[in-house]
């Protein structure tokens, strides 16, 4: 089999999924910007070849690469990332050199938060209305339907990168002074937490792996206000969760890959969709997983690209946390007292990068705990700033 990644050196962690790639007698094949040199070791190793291009953004460079790799290793298999970034970039070679997976008149019915509400509303999930609103008159206009406030956010976007609530007609109009030329989304803002319905599909759709995040402080509010971002991978799976969940696969279609599909839960103990990521979730979730469980996840996923089972146990041994701490807060306690306090249950910290920095903070930490309150006392520690 031949496996092309594109970008296979970042984010760092995801290396990973392309060691155990080449572990299982998958073929590698790299294409990235970065020099040879300058990959990890361990991704050196793993890979058969690498091809380089000076711009994952030239599309004739990467189809030059791609159909190098078919002149030499035959018929390309797959093609993926797990970055979001580059959804779009795979979708159009998948139709270009007729690989499996996600083709270029598919992806962007699950990139554009203005499509997804389709899917939503096939699989029964209540969902919010929301429009393309791209300058003032279309905001006042949405804004007369349905008052404020509301949440401005790039139609083709990622995270919470470039998103604002806006609550008056001052804000409104600084918004449009000031908007990107892209497409802007805006819907209602709703009041709830946001939990997650993740996992992984094999091909034929089914969820083989599921998992959930329940975050205790909002990643817009991370990235906007400095607030300190965490969340927790729960023991038990809300049943309401893992039923919208799989009826929202089952709308969009997917197969083969990782999703992360976000809900609101309202003060009323209400779902409502949010969107839909066909990509593992971002920072160090994937590791969660892991840390969760006790399994490997970059092992079951080379298991389910070669058509086999997906055989760990799915036990939730554990409810494991992410604390992410931001430069310059005067917090009470240093990582090294962190780690004198708590150190039995972090099972792991590192700086983060700064690519990410912005919505999960510059450092992180992970921990797992029997309960969440016991979690909850830890992050709050953590957390906790001098007077």
């Amino acid at each position: 089999m031949n496996f092309v990644c594109i970008s296979p050196h970042f984010p760092p962690n995801f290396v990973t999924f392309w060691t155990r790639l080449a572990a299982a007698g998958i073929r590698v094949l790299g294409i990235a910007e970065e020099p040879y040199h300058q990959l990890p070791h361990e991704l050196q190793q793993a890979m058969t070849e690498y091809y380089r291009v000076e711009s994952l953004g030239d599309y004739a460079q990467v189809i030059r690469a791609c159909g190098y790799f078919t002149h030499r290793y035959g018929k390309i298999d797959r093609i993926e990332s797990h970055n979001e970034h580059w959804l779009e970039l795979e979708a159009a070679l998948r139709t270009d050199f007729n690989i499996t997976g996600i083709r270029a008149d598919e992806i962007f019915d699950m990139k554009l938060k203005s499509r997804m509400k389709k899917a939503f509303k096939k699989a029964r999930v209540t969902t919010v209305d929301g429009a393309i609103v791209n300058n003032l008159a279309e905001g006042r206009e949405f804004i007369s339907n349905y008052g404020y406030p509301v949440i401005v956010k790039p139609d083709n976007g990622v995270g919470a990168a470039g998103t604002w609530r806006l609550d008056s007609d001052e804000q409104l109009e600084q918004f449009f002074t000031h908007k990107p030329t892209v497409d802007y989304f805006m819907e209602p803002f709703v009041t709830g937490g946001i939990e997650t319905f993740d996992g992984l599909v094999d091909g034929d759709g089914k969820a083989v792996f599921t998992s959930s995040l329940v975050y205790g402080s909002g990643v817009m509010e991370s990235v906007n206000n400095e607030v300190d971002l965490y969340y927790h991978i729960p023991r038990t799976l809300p049943k309401d969760i893992e039923k919208a969940g799989l009826a929202t696969l089952k709308a969009f279609g997917i197969r083969e890959r990782f999703f992360h599909i976000e809900y609101f839960r309202t003060p009323q103990n209400k779902l409502i969709g949010l969107e839909i990521n066909v990509r593992p979730p971002g920072g160090l979730t994937v590791d969660m997983f892991n840390y969760a469980n006790d399994i490997d996840i970059f092992s079951e996923y080379a298991n389910i690209v070669q058509g086999q089972a997906f055989s760990a146990e799915i036990s939730r041994k554990y409810v494991c946390f992410y604390a992410g701490r931001k430069h310059g807060k005067p917090y009470s306690y240093s990582v090294d007292d962190i780690l004198a306090r708590h150190g039995a249950n972090i099972i792991h910290h590192q700086s983060i990068d700064s690519i990410f920095s912005a919505a999960i903070g510059n450092y992180g930490f992970i921990l797992r705990t029997a309960t969440i309150e016991e979690g909850q006392a830890i992050v709050s520690d953590i957390h906790q700033l001098d007077n």
